[in-house]
Formats: C-alpha cells, structure tokens, sequence
C-alpha cells in the first residue's frame, strides 16, 4: 500500500544531521507497516523492537543507566548485527518506555546508526519529549490514507491526479473520463475511509460487510486506549464525548453541544477530556472564531467547536447500514453534511493545516471552515453535500463585511470547476489541493 509518509521518511534520512525521527499519529493508521518497509529497502540491517509485545525488551532498556547502557542492551536484545552506517534502529510503541527517549539524543549524536521511534497517544503520553533541545528530533504526524492514496491503493494510475492538479492551478473542468472515476472512488472512500486494514479489507473484498467489522473493531480498539491510557477520573467522560459524535454531526449545525454530556453544562468542566482525544489524534477539532481576519487561532473561541472522527470511514460505520443507503450515488438516505464536513476536515489535516476553524455569527450565518496558509491568507470554505451547492448566503455576506479578511472562498460539493463572480467551486475530490505542506 504505497503511502506518502515513505517519502516523509526518505526526506530525513537524505537531509538529517543529528536528528531521530519520531512519527506520531492514531493507532493503526500505518505507522509501523511504513517504517518496517523504509527500513528494508534503504538499509541493509534494522533492528527492531515493538515495546508493547517484546516484554523482555521493554523491562532491559528501562533499566538502561546511559545512551552507552542503552545502546549495549539494544545489541544484546537484537538478533540482528548492528553495522556502524548501515543500520536503522526502530524503537516502536516508544510511550511504553518513555524514559529511554532522552538517551536517545546521545546515541543520534554519535552519528553511528539512524534511530526512528513510533508510537501511538503520544500527544498524550510523551509531551516532555517536544521540551528537549531544538534539532534533536524531527517529527511529523501520520494519518489514515488520504483521498488521493486511496485511489492508488484501488488501482488508479498516478498520472491522473497530475490532471487534476493542473485542472485546479488553471481553474478548468476536469475532463469527464477522469471526473467521473474520481467522483465514484469519492463515494467508495466515504464509506471506507483510510484505515489501511479497512481499505484492504476493502480492496481484497470488494463488499462492504468486512470493512464495518474492521471499523467496529478500530473504534472498540480506541475506547480500550481511553480504558487504559486516559486519566482514570475522566475515562467515561472521554468515552462519552468519543460515542457522541456521530450524533453530534447530525445536527443542523454540527457543532458539538457540551450539553449533551451526561452532568456537563459547561466547556471548562471538560476541556481537558476534549484535549486528550485531540492530543491523542483520535478526533479534529474545529474551533469557532469571532471573525475570518488572520491570525485566526487569535480570534478562535475554543469554548465553541465542530468535534469531528480522525477517519470518515469510521464515523460512517458508526452509522446504521440502511441509514447510508444511496452514498454511491451521492444521494444517501440520511443527511451528509457532517460525513462530508469530516472527509473535509480529514483532508485539510492531512495536508498541513492542522488547525481548523469555522464562523458562525448572528447576521452572517455560518461558514464551514476557514482555514490559514503559511503565508497568512484566509480561505472561506463551504462544503454541501447536496444539489442546491450554489446557495451559500453566509459566503456571500461574510465576502461583503466590510473588515473580513477572506482572501479566496470556494465550494466543494458535487460539481466539476468552474468559477462564478468571486467563488471557484471545485469537486470534493480536490479538498487535498489545498496543501500547507
């Protein structure tokens, strides 16, 4: 399953200096498959440990004293030689064994053997690692398969999104062979997602039934790290605010309402369980500001947001079967707004901009998302699901305030491009040209 992350990857081993690599991101979105394939194809040993099944492992390195000590149990435990310049030493589920981290910074010093470390709810469980010296580690952030991987992984050639990408830097019609096909995988990537075990599920298969049973079980798997990892006082309360979202995302407005927890009548009650299903890259929040004029995470009310699923594919599944009739043909049974806001959010995400905003404002109304560039541009974004995409009164008026800072406004929905006055409507299978990367 070719990923992008491989090249992430191949980035640091090209460019590093004295640098670990960390790599973050949910569980099963892919982290170890990737590592594990890097590792054979660009060196000739790795040596590799997975703290959460090797108990004897995990039991010596936390009794190492000294990177020496460290390095001296890491060649005792490993079956494999460890050739100075020629190894790769992974050190996966890293949070099981957070004391080791430190001692990782003298042995990449040395220069002697590459170092990548992997883990899950490491937002969570390893905050005191971002506070070590600045150039130690570089890290980036895994996430579900995109849409454009998704495609790949069904069989698409490559060269069509190099299409798509000059359809959308010119602002023409995607021609219709390649819109078309785009357009069914889009229907088939809702119901999907990007887990990497349900899109092989999925590609195996060719059925749906085998896809939900994985889902069930990723998203049983998440509520057992909430079990387990989650302060033990506000486990059922994470747990809760995990359940409640797809039925938060069915509201008129989708933002999540802190009413709807059981004995919850204010955000500061909670705010910490929100944090830890965002730290632990479970959920993507969207957060309110007061007004699109950048910077926005000034103007963000974080009292107010959108709570939306890490993956499309399982919010969907958390769905009744009969309730997603009709997604094929981009005409569900059940109202898709917050399915399509999800897979929107999924892939800005994805593609740098971790973090999201929205507007919603008496007298204007509400705008889907507002995201900002590197460059400090703020884009109005209007995701519709439905035939009516070419209403968006709230675009309109928040394009007309006078001090709003809307720099390019576009509507996603189920169309080919085309602009119209000051709004370019794109099809939803270009949510990943906009890139932050």
């Amino acid at each position: 399953m070719k990923r992008k992350a491989y090249y992430r990857i191949k980035f640091w081993k090209d460019h590093k200096t004295k640098q670990a690599l960390l790599v973050t991101g949910a569980r099963q979105v892919g982290k170890t498959f990737i590592i594990e394939e890097f590792g054979r194809n660009e060196y000739e040993h790795i040596v590799e440990f997975n703290l959460v099944l090797d108990d004897n492992a995990r039991r010596s390195f936390s009794q190492a004293t000294s990177p020496d000590d460290l390095l001296f149990r890491i060649s005792v435990a490993s079956s494999v030689p460890l050739v100075p310049g020629h190894t790769l030493v992974f050190l996966d589920e890293i949070q099981q064994c957070p004391q080791i981290v430190t001692f990782i910074k003298g042995l990449a010093d040395k220069g002697d053997y590459d170092y990548i470390l992997s883990g899950s709810l490491l937002g969570v469980e390893l905050e005191d690692v971002r506070s070590l010296p600045v150039g130690y580690l570089d890290e980036f952030a895994m996430y579900p398969l995109d849409f454009e991987e998704f495609c790949w992984a069904n069989g698409l050639v490559e060269s069509a999104f190099d299409i798509v990408r000059d359809s959308f830097a010119n602002l023409n019609a995607t021609p219709d062979f390649i819109h078309d096909r785009l357009t069914e995988l889009f229907h088939r990537y809702l119901l999907v997602g990007g887990m990497p075990a349900a899109v092989a599920a999925f590609t195996a298969n060719g059925v749906i039934d085998p896809v939900r049973a994985v889902q069930s079980n990723i998203r049983a798997y998440y509520e057992h790290d909430i079990k387990q990892y989650a302060p033990k006082a506000d486990r059922l309360t994470i747990q809760e605010i995990y359940r409640l979202i797809p039925g938060e995302l069915q509201s008129q407005n989708r933002r999540f309402q802190v009413s709807s927890i059981t004995d919850i009548k204010r955000f500061s009650q909670i705010e910490n369980e929100f944090l830890w299903l965002t730290n632990a890259n479970v959920a993507l929040p969207a957060f309110n500001v007061a007004a699109p004029v950048a910077p926005l995470r000034i103007n963000s009310e974080r009292r107010v947001m959108k709570l939306f699923y890490s993956d499309v594919g399982l919010l969907v599944s958390a769905y009744g079967k009969k309730s997603v009739l009709g997604i094929l043909a981009g005409n569900a049974a059940m109202n898709m707004g917050g399915v399509y806001e999800n897979v929107a959010a999924q892939e800005f995400v994805a593609h740098g901009f971790t973090h999201l905003y929205y507007l919603t404002k008496k007298g204007i109304g509400e705008l889907d998302f507002l995201i900002e560039t590197n460059d400090g541009d703020v884009l109005a974004l209007e995701i519709k699901s439905g035939a009516y995409f070419r209403s968006h009164a709230a675009l309109d008026r928040a394009m007309t305030t006078p001090g709003y800072g809307i720099d390019k406004a576009y509507v996603f929905a189920e169309t080919n491009v085309f602009t119209e006055g000051n709004v370019t409507y794109l099809p939803m299978y270009m949510l990943s040209m906009l890139a932050n990367d």
